[in-house]
């Protein structure tokens, strides 16, 4: 079973110049990152657990109600706390656009401390741990929960992964990322991300700025490259996963101990929602690792995954494994 530590969120998605004041109404979205990959994992048939914190009222256990009924085990779900966070993103934006407003602060996941948690009964029957890089972004008291529950995870044998998505609205305790992730991704097997995340949370340098301008193999390279510096890094890391969403291309690499893999270029275009395209491969990759496929069948199935989240309201998807498949085909 795996399992998924993060923070829930909802997701307030106004349409813009007015027209949520004018029309009393915008979308909700239930998300958080490692949320959407329990989503997509249960969607494809692997048995997940998932992990967070909300206040015991009665739209928490609407939420419980609505993820059990997607077959996901909330049996682990730890109620206390006030508020589930929020965060604000106008339609048609993503996540690393200016006007995304987070609205985490006194959350119940926030407000998570050591000690607090049985990670001994709570990971029982679970072979993955997975979480991601904004959980230890909140404040030093998550960060630590968070290396409490790996800890227990690595005497569990369990394998353990990482997406390193960088928000840099959420660093706001006084800690910069790289004195908080390495501590953290040294537990890791798995890693995800990409050349400038790699950068920000574990200052591995890029060998290259940015992506406009460069071929494709020139970005291959420069991934490749910082895929050997951070396995250096950490050696406990044997998979790695880097993705480059351009705008108009999609494409990822994997690396797995020696074996190397390049997924198809798909093409980007009919955006409809930017949100969890990130989580949609992390699941992808999970998946692909979980069923022991090909390194080449994993990234791809994971990139398409990725690109057809993209063609989705909302935070998770509902994408089956077969269209995911076909995707990789045309």
């Amino acid at each position: 079973m795996v399992f998924c530590f993060g923070e829930i969120l909802l997701r307030m998605s106004p349409a813009l110049n007015r027209e949520w004041i004018k029309n009393a109404q915008t979308c909700v979205y239930v998300g958080g990152a490692e949320l959407n990959v329990a989503t997509a994992l249960a969607k494809w048939n692997v048995p997940v657990k998932y992990f967070t914190a909300m206040p015991d009222n009665y739209m928490s256990h609407e939420i419980i109600a609505e993820l059990s009924s997607r077959n996901i085990d909330t049996s682990s779900v730890h109620f206390g706390g006030d508020r589930i966070g929020i965060y604000i993103l106008p339609q048609g934006t993503d996540l690393k656009h200016a006007g995304v407003i987070y609205d985490r602060a006194h959350s119940s996941f926030s407000a998570l401390q050591p000690g607090m948690i049985n990670w001994e009964e709570v990971l029982e029957d679970c072979t993955w741990f997975h979480f991601s890089a904004i959980s230890p972004a909140l404040n030093n008291n998550v960060a630590a929960v968070c290396e409490e529950a790996l800890k227990v995870a690595v005497k569990k044998q369990l394998t353990i992964s990482v997406d390193l998505n960088y928000r840099a609205k959420l660093w706001k305790y006084g800690k910069q990322p790289v004195t908080v992730m390495p501590g953290l991704v040294q537990y890791c097997d798995v890693i995800m991300g990409n050349l400038w995340s790699a950068e920000s949370l574990l200052d591995i340098e890029s060998p290259v700025k940015e992506s406009i301008g460069k071929s494709k193999n020139e970005l291959i390279d420069a991934a490749l490259q910082s895929m050997e510096h951070l396995q250096e890094e950490y050696p406990k890391a044997k998979t790695v996963a880097y993705t480059f969403r351009l705008d108009e291309e999609y494409f990822a690499l994997l690396k797995k101990i020696d074996e190397k893999a390049v997924s198809k270029i798909f093409p980007v275009k009919e955006v409809v929602d930017k949100v969890g395209s990130g989580d949609c491969f992390m699941g992808g990759l999970i998946y692909g690792l979980h069923n022991q496929l090909t390194i080449a069948d994993t990234i791809n199935f994971a990139a398409a995954a990725a690109v057809g989240k993209l063609k989705e309201k909302g935070d998770a998807t509902s994408q089956t494994v077969e269209s995911i498949i076909q995707l990789t085909k045309e």
